[in-house]
């Protein structure tokens, strides 16, 4: 429309026309030069489309254009009827690049994780020009599970520990990194504990692969992912750290201030993606697959029912909580200078966001209830009661079905295959944490004392299964070995 609004404002009319007829004409030439005049406002926006628990803040948003219908509503108004904002959609693999793009002030909204979040609040802090805020949150793991340690499927490693004096990559300034630096200080290690090198998710994918590094510490996706596309091993979650662990949105405070409208406008299209992820998850992440190149399974392990993440954007009291505890870890190591999170923080734009769409703030904010896998078990004919004791079998080509304990689960996966069908993910939880796990790549403790019965608990780690087996009897046992035994019912 503005190519022809230019194209129409150099025509030159030299014809002779009726009074009314010229008055009408008038009246467009009018409205040709207050188009001509508009102001376009350039919105540089900080992604990070493979980080899977932020696609809702940006890539969703860009992709199905979400946030148009809202700027639509802006023009209509007289504060922004001559104002064009041009969506400038950046993408990134980590979060101290997108700090480093809002300082420059070419970009105007980041995403990004805790860790990274605070030492951007803290530069911008020590900044004379202006300041960041957090205004929402994207998702979250209350317990930290998201950020993870992997190895080579082949290593002889299974716990952190076993990595003192080994070369061991992570994108120094991440989330993960945090959470490197947070199970140190855990465990008085020193910095020589191991050989720390700054490796970003590509490059340290590559020489995990290629074993020229031990270890591999990552953010979301990355632990999920390696083990999936079949040559890591995941060792260690950040739901041992039991800090909670999360992706949020911050913005230039001269920029929100000056245009606090598109701000509400931008976490309404937030409102909006994830609306769209909860109502057909797997159809979500299949999109989200198409468009990122992280598999559908993960990116749903991530953000489906019972997921690793919640989305939810308020601002808990817990997070402000959070990052002060980061902010003490990262100080204590001398990595950040002093940071203000009290006053770094606005939720005032997605209260508004909240309550332009009919939404209560207050109550979202007092809840972290995610949605859960549920309804009735067909197979083992009982409802699903306790979902982090359930599972999921995804069908090649269909649909996902849930089930009410892992024996179920698992002798889900034995029919469908029995029936000729191909798997395409399989989940159970891990009994220690509740986090969702990949079937197949999980330990089980198995007894089978009662052969009509089998009992079968699922770990992530190798270590929590043989305390299980030490406690309760059985044995550690492989996915082929529970699988051979599940029986329906279980």
């Amino acid at each position: 429309m503005a190519h022809e609004m230019n194209r129409m404002r150099s025509f030159t009319f030299r014809i002779s026309m009726p009074r009314k007829v010229g008055a009408a004409l008038a009246v467009i030439g009018a409205l040709i030069v207050s188009s001509a005049n508009a102001l376009t406002v350039t919105v540089g926006i900080g992604t990070q489309n493979t980080t899977t628990n932020t696609v809702t803040g940006g890539i969703v948003i860009e992709k199905l254009g979400l946030l148009d219908k809202y700027l639509a509503e802006l023009k209509k108004t007289p504060k922004y009827k001559d104002i064009d904002f041009k969506l400038d959609w950046q993408n990134f693999t980590s979060g101290p690049p997108v700090t480093n793009g809002m300082v420059a002030n070419k970009l105007q909204i980041g995403m990004m994780g805790d860790y990274p979040l605070l030492v951007n609040g803290a530069t911008f802090q020590a900044s004379p020009e202006t300041r960041s805020e957090l205004i929402a949150l994207i998702a979250y793991n209350i317990n930290g599970a998201g950020n993870g340690v992997v190895v080579h499927k082949d290593s002889p490693y299974y716990q952190l520990s076993d990595l003192k004096g080994k070369k061991v990559s992570v994108p120094f300034g991440s989330a993960a990194h945090g959470m490197l630096l947070k199970a140190m200080e855990d465990r008085g290690w020193k910095e020589d504990f191991w050989e720390l090198a700054s490796q970003s998710p590509e490059v340290g994918t590559t020489n995990l692969q290629e074993r020229k590094i031990d270890a591999h510490a990552d953010f979301v996706p990355f632990a999920e992912l390696l083990p999936y596309r079949g040559f890591a091993r995941k060792i260690f979650d950040g739901v041992e750290t039991k800090v909670p662990t999360f992706h949020g949105i911050v913005v230039r405070k001269d920029f929100a201030g000056k245009y606090p409208e598109f701000v509400v406008a931008y976490l309404k299209a937030l409102l909006d993606a994830n609306d769209w992820v909860r109502k057909n998850p797997a159809m979500a992440a299949t999109k989200i697959e198409e468009w990122t190149k992280i598999e559908k399974e993960v990116a749903y392990m991530f953000l489906g029912p019972s997921g690793v993440h919640t989305l939810d954007p308020t601002i808990k009291p817990k997070w402000i909580e959070t990052i002060k505890y980061d902010h003490g870890v990262l100080q204590r190591m001398g990595r950040v200078k002093d940071f203000n999170a009290d006053i770094w923080v606005n939720d005032s734009y997605i209260r508004q966001a909240f309550k332009e769409k009919g939404l209560d703030y207050d109550k979202q904010k007092a809840s972290f209830a995610g949605y859960e896998i549920g309804g009735t078990d067909t197979l083992c004919k009982k409802p699903i009661k306790s979902p982090r004791e359930g599972g999921e079998v995804w069908i090649e080509g269909g649909g996902v079905t849930a089930y009410s304990s892992a024996t179920c689960t698992l002798a889900g996966v034995k029919k469908a295959l029995s029936e000729g069908k191909k798997i395409g993910v399989a989940f159970v939880f891990d009994k220690a944490t509740g986090i969702k796990l990949f079937a197949d790549k999980a330990f089980y403790a198995l007894n089978t004392t009662d052969p009509k019965k089998p009992e079968i608990v699922p770990f992530l780690l190798k270590k929590d299964a043989e305390a299980w087996v030490a406690k309760s009897g059985g044995r550690l046992a492989s996915y082929t070995e529970v699988l051979a035994v599940a029986k329906v019912g279980g």
